[in-house]
């Protein structure tokens, strides 16, 4: 009888460790992928990293450096998961608070924009919905909590160094394979003059006057990709600062102007469809989306997208 209760509990304690093994592996290559797949490509890190814009950072060059350091700790939790670094004592304590963090701000994306697009969790790599988000994220930290219990594994011989050496490798990582001098980049200086009045000859003019004052104005084509990215930005900039004064000039087939509000949720930000192409070249130029910053009629700042940033914009509007 004792005989067969030990190999019962010798049955268990395997079981226990390939579930271990299982969950464990599974984790760290959710973790490795899920950090890849956001630097994979500038527009996937570009989502990302505007991510914390939203969340009320206002520096774009700030949100770069958390949205670089978050990367670095999925690179770091999914290299200490498989290298069995501190687990109880560090590594799932840490994966815990940053799946919670995920969680979060996921459930703030589902109540601020419904459960549409994508929420970003593998970049541009796998689309899955804030809903779908929130769900996996869940479904990890159940996994990291039973992992508690049935895989603890204690530490090993020389695992300081290798805790250093992997932890600085991990957040180092993506400072290198997108560098900072990406995020800081500004709007070429100009002073000319640029007709405004030809927007109110149109059947549906602005409802604010643009020609006096001082107006941040993006002129977009509808099926632009970039435009999509500029007017995504855009969107989350008024969405923390909606007393800047900024609008969209759009151009293109109509039947286009729903899939872009769907994509971008700019739709809160004031906007105009111009109905001549030549009148919107006339205004915006060869290359869109063309962003000037005009102040009274005499465009003062060029910009593109990933030169907008919410502290200088706010700098420019009070000189």
């Amino acid at each position: 009888m004792a005989e067969l209760i030990q190999a019962n509990k010798g049955d268990a304690f395997y079981i226990k460790r390939i579930i271990g093994v299982i969950l464990l592996l599974a984790l760290a290559a959710v973790f490795l992928f899920s950090a890849y797949s956001k630097l994979w490509d500038s527009n996937a890190f570009d989502d990302f990293r505007w991510t914390f814009l939203d969340l009320g950072v206002n520096s774009v060059k700030t949100a770069g450096i958390i949205a670089r350091l978050l990367i670095g700790f999925e690179f770091m939790i999914g290299l200490f998961l498989l290298c069995h670094i501190f687990l109880r004592s560090f590594t799932y304590p840490l994966t815990i608070a940053v799946l919670l963090f995920f969680i979060g701000y996921l459930v703030f994306v589902l109540v601020e924009r419904g459960n549409n697009g994508s929420c970003g969790c593998f970049g541009n790599k796998v689309q899955v919905t804030p809903l779908s988000g929130i769900i996996k994220n869940v479904l990890m930290l159940i996994a990291v909590v039973v992992l508690i219990y049935i895989y603890p594994i204690k530490p090993y011989k020389n695992q300081e160094w290798i805790t250093g050496v992997l932890g600085m490798l991990a957040l180092v990582l993506p400072f290198i394979l997108a560098p900072l001098n990406e995020d800081i980049a500004t709007p070429e200086v100009a002073h000319e003059p640029i007709n405004l009045g030809i927007l109110y000859s149109e059947n549906k003019p602005p409802k604010v006057e643009l020609r006096t004052g001082k107006h941040i104005i993006a002129f977009m084509s509808l099926t632009c990709p970039h435009c999509r990215k500029a007017a995504y930005l855009l969107h989350i900039i008024h969405h923390q600062h909606p007393e800047m004064p900024i609008y969209l000039i759009l151009d293109g087939n109509a039947v286009h102007e729903k899939d872009f509000f769907d994509a971008t949720h700019a739709v809160d930000v004031p906007n105009m469809h111009i109905g001549s192409t030549n009148d919107f070249l006339m205004l915006a130029g060869p290359a869109v989306p063309a962003i000037f910053w005009i102040n009274n009629s005499i465009v003062e700042r060029k910009a593109t997208y990933y030169q907008l940033d919410p502290k200088e914009m706010e700098q420019w509007l009070k000189q």
